[in-house]
C-alpha cells in the first residue's frame, strides 16, 4: 500500500481528486491535510473516510514540522498540493491571507519535502511534488489573442493570481536549485460536484432555486474556459504519472463561454428540469421555474469587479501531444451532471449557505 498526501483535499477540486485517485488506485491510502477554513468541508470526504482509505488531518500547510512528520510517518513519496485561497473577490478585499497561504504555505510545503526527501539519507522511495495552479497567472487575453501556452509570460492582475504566480515560481526554483522532483499544472475554471456556492455556477444554481437574483458582473461579456472537475482530475493524474520533472502542463476544457451566455444556459437547463419534474416546484416554490417564469428573468447585472480580467483560454497542445490527455466531457453533459448533483445534495449546499450567512 502506498500513501499519498493531498493538501487542501477537503475543498472542491481536492475532494474530487481524492475520490478519483482512490478509484484509480484501489490499494492506496490518501492522507488529507486541510485547515478546514470556510471552503474546506469535512463532509466532502465522508465516503472516503468511512471506507478507511482516507485520513483527514486538520492542519496548516504552513506547519513545516507537521508536514515533515506526515511524510516520515507513512513514507509518503507524493504530495499533491491543492491548498490555496482561491476567490478573486476575497483577495481584493483581504489579500493578506492569500499571501500567507498561497506563497508562504507553499514554501513551507516545499521546505518540508526537501528536508525529508532530499536531506534525510534514510528516505528510500522516489518522490514527486505536484503543484496545482491556475490559468489566471498568465493575465488576460483579448478576444483575438491565441490561448495561453506554458511559455506565456506571467502577468497576474489580482492579489489571488499574483500569489499563485509566486507559488509557481517557488516550485520551479526548488526543482532547479535543489533537484526536487516537481510538476505544475495550470488549469482553467473548474465546475462540478462539491463546488463552493460562492463561485459563479453554483451561485447561480442555488440562487435560482431559492428565487434570488443571479448576479453577473458588468455586461457579462467576460470569457472563461470551463473544465469539468473530473476531467481535471484525470489530467492531474496524467501529469503525476507521466509528466517530466520540472515541467508545467496546462489543463483546460477548450470550452470558452461568456459569463452571460453561461448563466443563460444554466437558466435554460433549470427551466427544462422544472418542466420535466413537477416535484421540483414543490421543493423550490420560490424558483422562477415553479412560478411559470423563466429563470433568466432573475439575471441582474452588478458593478464590475475591480481589475476584472476579460478572457482566459487554455492551449492544451502540450499535454495532448506529450501525455495523451484530452478533456472528454462536453459542457452540456457536465452542467447536467452538476445540476443533478446540486438537486440531489440540497442539504449539503443549504448547510453551507446557513453556516456562512449567504
Amino acid at each position: 500500500m502506498a500513501h499519498i498526501l493531498v493538501t487542501g483535499g477537503a475543498g472542491f477540486i481536492g475532494s474530487n481528486f481524492v475520490y478519483h485517485w482512490l478509484e484509480r488506485h484501489p490499494e492506496d491510502h490518501v492522507v488529507v491535510l486541510d485547515l478546514l477554513t470556510y471552503a474546506g468541508n469535512e463532509e466532502n470526504l465522508n465516503q472516503a473516510i468511512t471506507s478507511n482509505r482516507c485520513t483527514l488531518i486538520q492542519g496548516n500547510i504552513g506547519d513545516e514540522s507537521l508536514v515533515a512528520g506526515l511524510l516520515r510517518q507513512d513514507s509518503i513519496g507524493l504530495i499533491v498540493n491543492f491548498a490555496a485561497e482561491s476567490h478573486v473577490d476575497r483577495s481584493i478585499s483581504g489579500p493578506d491571507v492569500f499571501i500567507e497561504t498561497n506563497v508562504l504555505g507553499t514554501h513551507s510545503l516545499l521546505k518540508a519535502a526537501k528536508s525529508v526527501w532530499l536531506d534525510e539519507a534514510d528516505f528510500k522511495r522516489g518522490h514527486r511534488f505536484h503543484h496545482v495552479s491556475t490559468d489566471e497567472v498568465y493575465g488576460t487575453l483579448s478576444p483575438e489573442e491565441p490561448a495561453f501556452t506554458e511559455v506565456h509570460q506571467y502577468q497576474p492582475n489580482s492579489p489571488y493570481s499574483a500569489s499563485k504566480a509566486a507559488s509557481d515560481h517557488l516550485v520551479r526554483a526548488y526543482h532547479h536549485t535543489y533537484g526536487l522532483n516537481v510538476t505544475t499544472s495550470n488549469c482553467s475554471n473548474n465546475y462540478g460536484p462539491f463546488h463552493f456556492p460562492e463561485k459563479l455556477i453554483p451561485l447561480c444554481l442555488t440562487n435560482a432555486l431559492l428565487g434570488k437574483p443571479l448576479p453577473v458582473y458588468g455586461e457579462g461579456r467576460n470569457i472563461r474556459d470551463w473544465l469539468f472537475v473530473k476531467d481535471h482530475c484525470e489530467g492531474i493524474q496524467a501529469v503525476i504519472e507521466k509528466g517530466a520533472a520540472g515541467e508545467t502542463y496546462n489543463i483546460g476544457g477548450c470550452n470558452e463561454w461568456s459569463n452571460i451566455d453561461l448563466v443563460t444556459l444554466i437558466c435554460q437547463l433549470l427551466d427544462r428540469k422544472f418542466q420535466d419534474d413537477p416535484s421540483l416546484a414543490v421543493r423550490y416554490p420560490q424558483c422562477a421555474g415553479a412560478l411559470g417564469r423563466k429563470c433568466s428573468e432573475s439575471i441582474t447585472f452588478v458593478k464590475d469587479r475591480a481589475g476584472h480580467d476579460f478572457r482566459y483560454a487554455i492551449d492544451m497542445s502540450k499535454i495532448e501531444s506529450e501525455l495523451g490527455f484530452k478533456s472528454k466531457t462536453t459542457f452540456e453533459v457536465g452542467l447536467g451532471i452538476t445540476i443533478d448533483w446540486y438537486l440531489e445534495n440540497e442539504k449539503w449546499w443549504r448547510t453551507l449557505l446557513d453556516r456562512h450567512g449567504s
